[in-house]
């Protein structure tokens, strides 16, 4: 089955502790683990930061929402235990625990609240029903579906922004590109785009120490995401790189390889790289180039060794 959503959690958790004694948290996940049977990799499946197993992040939020309406208790760092309410939420529940359950209970619809900023027109609180909605995902998995689609979007910005721009403008961002990433960083004037009308099929080059005695060079296609590049070009840039006794070459795009690119830059006495419009866009968010800062939301969590110095 696929993994549960954090609502979908409650119940099961509260089951795998009903006997009342206090157990550890990372135990009752291998159990509830078990209940929905899930397969190993199901387990091990991450939320889009990379940082949490998205089973574990569900039980995590399933649990303080719990606690918050007195349904669980943690007696101890990384313990739970079931209090008289969530033994009976057990009985009144036969078959799922969700948020419309717990807003019976005046401290949980306290903490469940959206405040409005002082600021704003209307300063009172409003409730929130989002996970009384068909979305059932948490507030962090919610959080960061969110950063995902707006990245996403911003990865076809870039993409639309460079393929309205000339080719000579694209050859120069390659080679800031390279130098965001570190590539000849020893100097700002390491790397330059070569003379348009006489490249050689060379576009840029990067020299990645101050003797110029290892040197990467780059070839540029600003092309539409329906001209995909194919191994003739491939076979073209390797040429170009034998003349000029060449190593190391970067082959960027702002469309796609096909099959047999990407195997025509395989096995050779030269290292080549192929960056595709996708991992071109991704690769200038990350490098924060052509991209610039909106806002920044830090995500925190509880410093529990702060909270168990004595």
């Amino acid at each position: 089955m696929s993994i549960p959503d954090f609502q979908s959690c409650m119940r099961p958790l509260l089951v795998a502790v009903q006997d009342g004694q206090t157990h550890r948290f990372n135990d009752v996940i291998e159990s509830v683990c078990n209940y929905f049977q899930l397969t190993e990799e199901e387990m091990r499946e991450r939320l889009p930061s990379g940082k949490q197993t998205y089973i574990k992040n569900r039980l995590a939020w399933a649990r303080t929402y719990m606690n918050k309406a007195g349904l669980t208790a943690a007696p101890g760092r990384g313990q739970i235990q079931i209090t008289d309410r969530g033994l009976q939420a057990i009985q009144d529940c036969p078959d799922r625990v969700d948020v419309r359950y717990l807003r019976q209970y005046p401290e949980f619809v306290e903490f469940h609240k959206v405040k409005s900023k002082p600021n704003t027109a209307i300063a009172e609180d409003r409730t929130s029903e989002v996970a009384e909605t068909a979305d059932d995902t948490d507030p962090q998995e919610r959080l960061e579906r969110a950063h995902t689609e707006i990245q996403q979007a911003l990865a076809s910005d870039i993409l639309e922004s460079i393929q309205e721009q000339t080719p000579q403008f694209f050859e120069k961002l390659v080679v800031d590109l390279m130098q965001s990433m570190g590539y000849g960083g020893w100097s700002e004037q390491s790397g330059s785009a070569t003379q348009y009308s006489n490249d050689g099929g060379i576009d840029g080059v990067i020299n990645e120490d101050p003797l110029g005695l290892d040197t990467i060079y780059l070839q540029a296609k600003r092309y539409s995401n329906t001209n995909i590049i194919h191994r003739p070009e491939i076979d073209t840039f390797i040429g170009a790189l034998t003349r000029q006794g060449a190593r190391k070459g970067v082959f960027i795009t702002t469309s796609r390889f096909s099959k047999g690119a990407v195997e025509a830059a395989k096995g050779l006495n030269m290292s080549i790289v192929l960056i595709d419009g996708e991992q071109l866009a991704q690769l200038m968010i990350k490098h924060n180039l052509g991209v610039s800062v909106k806002q920044t939301y830090q995500l925190q969590t509880l410093d529990t060794d702060y909270f168990n110095e004595g």
